[in-house]
């Protein structure tokens, strides 16, 4: 207990807790859009569902953390000439959910923009198990990267004597913390999202690029190399969401000045309309 409260483990844990709220916008997004397509009393079940398995398979991944780090080893080696590798089961878990985020990513955006959304609600609405089946999906993979993420912090860092025992609690806090910060901006966040059609555009945009960033960590925890010698790369994660934050800015700043603009328009209108009317009396 005494390690546990000392200086080092307080600012570990405000560190990861900080860090499992950032790794959880794309999970939050994605419970926004599938959520949005329930009915109105069915959402917030299928974000507190989601988010309860997301700290669930958190908690679970963590007390099996070796388990977890020894999916390292490889699966299967092969070499073909033009690209070589080893597949192991992180590899697949990533790249797996990186195929499926890009997948249902551009048919929620191939539905909006066909204008499909509107005729299969009814179909949609009736759906909270096959909605919670894909957020236990996609959560399962956001919780691994994020674990494997968290540990990679956690074991980068220099340790003090005894603090190898309290990092598992440590972690498990920052998880618990951070799943109940989401649920309660959980809720104001699906509406915010569900009534600004471009904000879901943008969300789902965001998720594509989360599925491509999944796709190159998946391809490099495999060793992926084309042509015997060039390697693919994982994509930091600090550049995707500076550029997730900065697109989010610039659409607030858009829609303040749409806002802003709104009561002039409403005012152009009243005098278009009263000089209509006095051109009808003059005639």
């Amino acid at each position: 207990m005494e390690v546990l409260f000392s200086t080092n483990a307080l600012v570990a844990l405000l560190t990861l807790t900080f860090l499992e709220i950032i790794l959880g916008i794309d999970n939050i997004v994605f419970l926004s859009i599938v959520s949005g397509k329930l009915k109105a009393e069915d959402q917030p079940k299928a974000r507190r569902i989601g988010l309860l398995l997301a700290m669930l398979f958190r908690i679970i991944l963590l007390f099996g953390i070796t388990w977890v780090m020894g999916l390292k080893k490889s699966i299967y080696d092969f070499d073909w000439g033009f690209l070589s590798g080893h597949v192991t089961g992180q590899s697949l878990i990533i790249f797996g959910g990186g195929l499926f985020l890009l997948y249902k990513s551009v048919t929620e955006i191939h539905h909006k923009l066909e204008g499909a959304e509107e005729g299969e609600t009814g179909k949609a609405s009736n759906s909270l198990s096959a909605a919670i089946i894909q957020i236990a999906l996609l959560n399962i993979v956001f919780s691994f990267d994020s674990i494997l993420t968290a540990v990679g912090l956690v074991s980068s860092e220099p340790a003090p004597k005894g603090f190898g025992e309290a990092a598992l609690i440590i972690m498990i806090l920052s998880v618990v913390i951070s799943i109940i910060i989401m649920m309660i901006f959980a809720g104001p966040v699906s509406k915010f999202v569900n009534e600004h059609p471009t904000i879901q555009i943008l969300g789902l945009s965001f998720l594509i690029l989360i599925g491509v960033m999944l796709l190159a960590e998946g391809s490099h925890l495999a060793g992926f190399k084309f042509l015997g010698e060039n390697e693919v790369h994982s994509i930091p994660k600090g550049y995707l969401y500076f550029s997730i934050f900065f697109s989010l800015f610039v659409e607030f700043l858009n829609l303040k000045m749409k806002k802003s603009s709104k009561p002039v328009q409403l005012h152009n209108n009243k005098i278009q309309d009263e000089k209509l009317k006095d051109t009808d009396i003059n005639n």
